[in-house]
Formats: structure tokens, C-alpha cells, sequence
């Protein structure tokens, strides 16, 4: 998934109210950004960060610019726009190029299912179970290599995985894919110092047979793609 508009350097300023970020570009004008991310964001807001914005000349958007990465400035970036993931993850299912999910012909998105939910994915094919895949953008690292889920508290997610868990019930396949937005990161582990209801909700649906799937991404101020040839060992 290339960006639709070239992506410019900036030095962060401030993140607030989770959605806002000021920021300082190149030429010294401050700017306020969106920030497309409702988590903690826990070590990527530092002030004076390098950060790349995407601008934008559409009327009905009130922020002329978005926060898409973090640049470390040692070569590695993290994307930090949480809807990123699902559309680069589309055009990878719609291409059949994930190795688990290939066999799959037809892809829908934000499809109802479960309490007032929807799937992020429900793939279905000739002779096969329907598969509902719900993918999480993973961006915390608090150890070196290591990347973590969920960097807050996340009462929606655990609710995904029980509901996943009951699509397993019916027939179905759920895969819950962790797709990591950081190119410094081989390992992956869950978080469960930061939200321990959540990690025992994925211990209880994946021995319920719940797929999990960990696939790292290529990053960098053109795009972001899913590496289908790298998936990431847990700890």
C-alpha cells in the first residue's frame, strides 16, 4: 500500500487529546496533525520525534496533514495510523498471497457479526469454512526486538476475541492476526502487564481453537506492505 500523497518530515511537538499532534515541519511552520491511533502510543510521542506527515487538500477535512510514521532516525520506522493495517492486509488477502489464508477466493470487508460487532474480514471459498479474521496493529516495544499488544487497556478487543471464539463454536474458522507496524521488531508477545483480562481472553479462545497469525511489515516514508515472508516468533 503506497500513500496516496508524498509524505513530508516533521519534528513532533505535542500529542493530545489523542487525535492531535502539533508538529514542526521543515521550514519551521507548526502544523496540527491527526493522529489516527486511540491508543497509548507508549514510547512513540516523545517531543521532538521524527515523525512523517501526509498532507492533504481535501475541503472537508478540517487537519491539512496526518500522522502516518515514526522515524527512528537508525534506519527502522513505525507506522502509527491504526487504519493502515486493514488496508494493506486487503489488498494482500485479495491477492492470495498470505500462505494460511490463500485458498480463500473472496474477501469482504466490515461485515456484522456477533453482539453489534463487525469482522474486519470474512473470507469464504469453494468447500471451505468461512474464515473471520480480526487484525490488530501492533506498535508497542518496550525491549529491544521485542513487539507487544495491546500498548492500553482494550475492552473491544477482548470482546473480539470472545466473539471469535463463538464463530469456532458454529463451524467457522477465526484467525486473530497481529499485524506489526515496526520494522525493529522480530518477537512478539502479548502485553499482559497492560491488560491482563485481555490476555486471558486470548489464552481461553485460542485453546478454543481461535487462529493466531503474526506477520511483520515492510515500512518506509512510500509505504506499508504486509511481509508475507516474515512472521514473528512469541515469547
Amino acid at each position: 500500500m503506497n500513500f496516496p500523497t508524498p509524505l513530508i518530515p516533521a519534528r513532533l511537538i505535542r500529542r493530545y487529546k489523542r487525535f492531535l499532534a502539533d508538529c514542526t515541519l521543515e521550514d519551521g511552520r507548526e502544523v496540527t496533525a491527526h493522529c489516527a491511533n486511540p491508543g497509548s502510543m507508549m514510547g512513540l510521542a516523545e517531543p521532538g520525534s521524527k515523525i512523517w506527515l501526509e498532507p492533504n487538500d481535501d475541503p472537508k477535512k478540517k487537519l491539512k496533514y496526518g500522522w502516518r510514521l515514526v522515524d527512528h532516525e537508525n534506519g527502522h520506522f513505525t507506522g502509527v495510523d491504526t487504519s493502515v493495517p486493514n488496508r494493506a492486509l486487503r489488498a494482500t488477502l485479495e491477492a492470495r498471497e498470505l500462505p494460511e489464508l490463500a485458498a480463500y477466493d473472496t474477501v469482504r470487508a466490515e461485515v456484522k457479526y456477533g453482539e453489534k460487532s463487525r469482522i474486519d474480514f470474512l473470507l469464504s471459498g469453494p468447500d471451505l469454512p468461512d474464515a473471520y479474521v480480526e487484525v490488530k496493529s501492533v506498535t508497542l516495544s518496550r525491549r529491544p526486538g521485542l513487539a507487544e499488544f495491546p500498548d492500553s487497556v482494550t475492552a473491544r478487543g477482548t470482546k473480539h476475541l470472545n466473539e471469535l471464539a463463538k464463530m469456532v463454536e458454529h463451524g467457522h474458522r477465526a484467525i486473530m492476526l497481529y499485524l506489526v507496524q515496526r520494522t525493529d521488531c522480530d518477537r512478539f508477545a502479548l502485553a499482559a502487564d497492560i491488560d491482563p483480562a485481555y490476555a486471558a481472553a486470548f489464552d481461553a479462545a485460542h485453546q478454543n481453537g481461535v487462529e493466531r497469525l503474526i506477520y511483520a511489515t515492510r515500512i518506509s516514508p512510500d509505504g506499508i506492505t504486509v511481509d508475507t515472508s516474515r512472521t514473528l516468533r512469541t515469547e
